[in-house]
């Protein structure tokens, strides 16, 4: 009965149909609440980057800014302003005082106060006499040093001394030398040959009196050169350390030469401090000034060249440019009384 095992598992699948397991059951509803916002939520959802972070605090500022009142920011900006103006004006008053309390040089008032004399010749032929006024309520360093080389109190004068350079616009002299016998005369009577102290009247004078100051007629000492270089920095061993030291680059003048303006020179005013002016001999003024002089060659390629590389031989040409082929010679000088 039991041969066909296979017949009678078959048969008893389908007497009995197979037990479905049972479904499980519905989980239960429940509703979500949501949270509220955290920074950890925030960080764990949404990443942002320092500047989108930076961008958006900026213009969260601004608008808490633009929805305050801007009437006390507007106070406080008057308030503001009403004190610098007073300020402002309190610091103008103590200026024009403090400007009225100091000495400045009178730029109106141009009246001589003294009178010197320096006779001519050229080519040991004199040509006449030049009558200066002096300004020593202008310049009373300046006319105070003229006076003393015209008239020997500082044991030199311009007398037997030349003039040096003819230009379009001035004739200059030479004045005195800073060595030699001019020097040792100097200090016996105890004279500074130096421009140093006539510096500050010329920076005052430069600064406070506008307009040209070396007019046509005009006498002035050269007090400074405006084509100096600045002094050269360079290392020195002192005492076995390095130490910066600065080398003077050329010779500054020496407070003795002066000019006679013939034309309106305004070229001079960044060296030359005005002490004076021609007040009788203009015409031997103008007689100088028609001396031939050696030609300018600040044209040439050699020249230029030579200047540009620092040759002495350049430098030497250029004090020869303009110098007078004929003597020009002051042969007597002094003080009228």
């Amino acid at each position: 009965m039991l041969r066909n095992p296979k017949f009678l598992h078959c048969s008893s699948q389908f007497l009995h149909p197979p037990i479905q397991p049972p479904s499980p059951p519905p989980p239960p509803q429940v509703q979500n609440i949501p949270n509220p916002p955290s920074f950890p939520i925030i960080k764990q959802c949404c990443k942002f980057s320092r500047r989108e972070l930076a961008v958006g605090s900026s213009s969260l500022l601004l608008l808490l800014l633009g929805s305050q009142n801007p009437e006390p920011f507007l106070q406080s900006k008057a308030l503001a302003e009403e004190t610098m103006t007073d300020t402002n004006v309190n610091e103008g008053k103590e200026e024009n005082s403090n400007s009225n309390s100091k000495s400045t040089p009178n730029c109106t008032n141009t009246n001589p106060t003294r009178k010197v004399f320096l006779d001519i010749s050229i080519d040991k032929e004199p040509v006449g006499r030049i009558v200066i006024g002096l300004y020593g309520d202008n310049a009373p360093a300046g006319a105070a040093r003229f006076s003393n080389l015209v008239s020997g109190a500082a044991g030199i004068t311009y007398r037997r001394k030349e003039f040096v350079r003819i230009m379009p616009s001035y004739v200059q002299h030479g004045g005195v030398r800073s060595y030699g016998v001019d020097a040792e005369l100097a200090n016996r009577t105890g004279s500074e040959l130096s421009g140093e102290s006539l510096v500050d009247e010329w920076q005052r004078s430069y600064d406070e009196c506008p307009g040209t100051k070396n007019l046509a007629g005009t006498v002035s000492i050269i007090v400074r050169d405006p084509s100096k270089p600045p002094p050269k920095v360079k290392l020195v061993a002192r005492e076995g350390k390095l130490v910066i030291d600065q080398e003077e680059v050329g010779i500054d003048p020496n407070g003795t030469e002066f000019v006679i303006a013939t034309k309106d020179s305004p070229e001079l005013d960044a060296s030359a401090l005005v002490v004076g002016r021609v007040l009788e001999g203009m015409k031997v003024v103008e007689r100088i000034g028609q001396v031939k002089t050696v030609n300018e060659n600040t044209s040439s390629p050699y020249f230029r060249v030579a200047k540009l590389i620092g040759d002495k031989r350049a430098v030497v040409a250029e004090r020869g440019f303009n110098r007078p082929y004929s003597k020009v010679v002051v042969t007597n000088c002094g003080l009228i009384e």
